[in-house]
C-alpha cells in the first residue's frame, strides 16, 4: 500500500511545487464528513499510481497558510499539480472514476 504524504505549510513548496512527478493534494479537515467519504478513493489512487503520482493530504485547520495561498474555500478539494503549477482541481466528494480519469490525463 502506498503511503500518502502529509503536506504542511513548511514542506509544501519542497514536496509539491518542486516535485519531479505530478502530485495530487487532498485538502481536508478532521471534522469534514465528505472528506472522509473521498479518502478511500484517494488512497486507491495513491496505490494505483505509485511511482507516477505523489499523493498526499493537507489538513486545512493545521496549515492555513497553504490553504489560503491556494484560495481553498471548500473541502474536500483535490488539486493536481504538474511542474509546480495547478493542473486540475476537483471540489467536493466525487466518485473514484472521476479522480482516476483526471489522474490519467495528468500522468500521461
Amino acid at each position: 500500500m502506498a503511503e500518502q504524504a502529509v503536506f504542511t505549510d513548511e514542506n509544501f513548496e519542497e514536496e509539491v511545487l518542486n516535485s519531479d512527478i505530478p502530485v495530487l493534494v487532498d485538502f481536508w479537515a478532521e471534522w469534514c464528513a465528505p472528506c472522509h467519504m473521498v479518502a478511500p478513493a484517494v488512497q486507491e489512487i495513491a496505490n494505483e499510481y505509485e511511482g507516477k503520482l505523489k499523493v498526499g493530504k493537507v489538513d486545512v485547520d493545521s496549515n492555513p497558510l497553504v490553504a489560503s495561498q491556494l484560495q481553498i474555500r471548500s473541502i474536500p478539494s483535490l488539486i493536481f499539480f504538474k511542474d509546480g503549477k495547478v493542473a486540475e482541481q476537483i471540489i467536493g466528494a466525487v466518485p473514484k472514476r472521476h479522480i482516476k480519469d483526471m489522474a490519467e490525463t495528468i500522468v500521461s
